[in-house]
């Protein structure tokens, strides 16, 4: 009866996985159907770009200075690390000896306003920020020239008060390389499918355009000062007070070196447990989205039946499928194309975080241990 009863559930969450599938390549192409050059007039308002820095990440010269080549008439960068000791700030000189057209300032200041050390780098580079729009991209992010020009347009709308962006990868080494399969084949297919059901209310920290009056509305950095996923938070409080939030079809590029195993384990699991700490009841539904490992157990509970076989074809073909129109062809990522018939293993790999996901509320980041509390919120623990 057991047996029988979760044969019967494999089969159903196969069975909404195929769903599931089908509606991510029905709302990227949903999408991409429009060009948001004609959605938009042409806005290019004066703009301040905080770029918060801690360490060195790979290729981060050339990261960086894709934010000084663009085709955009008048913006501001500034640079803010929490320690002169900081390796990045010899990058931020360069930088500025190569760039001295540009209005680009770097702040040094180990003021902390919170737990998230990010954020407090932004709130102390916001102290010297001149405009009203505000620009935030990870170090791990490059961009073409015609970035800030495509981004901020929405902003001119009243309603809008966040613009993000979603991203492809640049990665070198296997590790990195398999991460990084997951944002093609399951983190943009899972943002096409939250746009459909649910609309826009979640940001990126590959890029948030927001306005500085927004922002003081929320509360300013201080009100996202305490949270693991500032860059969802600087989205879902404006969109909380009734503003729009504007998934923009600029994707940009995330650049990551290869690393140790353990380390994007550790990272993927610590994202895990934000995401539950959140939204738990996303991640609960989340289940239904795990077709290769369910359809896998219903192969194992048939006994190698023909029906089995079956089930496990037609879920296995529909999520490469999947994988391959929206990663591949929509996202034009690259490496959704060449490691394509990686994406079992990668869902066998995410099913095992999204798992361990559900025990224990500690993280760890950087080089400290938190708990996560009251919907994402760190808590140091000594």
């Amino acid at each position: 009866m057991i047996d029988d009863l979760f044969r019967f559930f494999c089969l159903g969450i196969s069975l909404s996985s195929i769903l599931y599938y089908l509606f991510a390549i029905y709302g990227a192409y949903d999408f991409f159907r429009e060009e948001e050059d004609s959605m938009f007039e042409d806005y290019s308002p004066e703009l301040t770009i905080l770029k918060p820095l801690c360490g060195l990440d790979w290729q981060i010269y050339e990261n960086l200075a894709s934010f000084c080549r663009q085709d955009y008439p008048q913006y501001q960068i500034v640079f803010a690390v929490s320690s002169q000791r900081d390796p990045s700030i010899k990058i931020v000189e360069q930088i500025k000896q190569d760039f001295p057209d540009l209005d680009i300032s770097l702040v040094v200041n180990e003021h902390t306003i919170g737990n998230n050390l990010k954020v407090s780098n932004l709130a102390n580079a916001l102290a010297i920020g001149k405009y009203s729009i505000l620009v935030i991209a990870d170090s791990d992010i490059r961009v073409g020239t015609d970035y800030l020009r495509q981004i901020v347009k929405p902003l001119k709308d009243p309603r809008i008060a966040v613009v993000t962006c979603p991203y492809n990868s640049i990665a070198n080494g296997f590790v990195a390389i398999f991460e990084a399969l997951g944002i093609a084949t399951v983190f943009n297919p899972k943002i096409m499918v939250a746009r459909k059901l649910e609309g826009v209310s979640f940001g990126f920290g590959s890029t948030i355009a927001i306005k500085r009056s927004v922002l003081d509305e929320i509360g300013g950095f201080q009100a996202i000062c305490d949270y693991l996923s500032d860059d969802f938070q600087l989205a879902n409080k404006p969109y909380l007070l009734g503003y729009q939030i504007h998934l923009s079809r600029y994707i940009v590029e995330h650049v990551s070196a290869d690393v140790k195993l353990a380390e994007m384990f550790a990272r993927q699991l610590r994202w895990a447990k934000g995401i539950k700490s959140e939204r738990f009841g996303g991640y609960v539904g989340l289940l239904f989205t795990q077709g290769t490992v369910a359809s896998l157990f219903f192969l194992l509970l048939t006994h190698f039946s023909l029906f089995g076989y079956l089930v496990i074809l037609l879920t296995w073909l529909t999520r490469v499928l999947m994988a391959y129109i929206v990663g591949g062809v929509l996202f034009e990522d690259n490496l959704a194309k060449k490691y394509l018939f990686w994406v079992p293993l990668r869902d066998i790999f995410d099913f095992v975080i999204w798992v361990l996901g559900f025990f224990g509320d500690t993280v760890c980041w950087r080089d400290d241990k938190f708990k996560l509390v009251d919907k994402g919120k760190l808590l140091l623990i000594d």
